[in-house]
């Protein structure tokens, strides 16, 4: 029953966030978050192996 409440809240956070952009126009910030879910998601699956130079060189 938790991880329901869980997911309905951040499920609640993407909606909030979706409406932000719709009606303020920060159309910009799409693509911004969008990388760095995927950047993050790359940093998780592989758990710091054999990417992990190629990734510190991106910052």
């Amino acid at each position: 029953m938790k991880f329901l409440k869980h997911a309905k809240s951040r499920l609640r956070i993407v909606g909030e966030l979706w409406g932000f952009m719709k009606v303020r126009k920060k159309w910009w910030l799409g693509p911004i978050i969008v990388v760095l879910m995927l950047l993050s998601l790359l940093i998780v699956l592989t758990e710091g192996s054999a990417l992990a130079p190629f990734i510190y060189t991106l910052f």
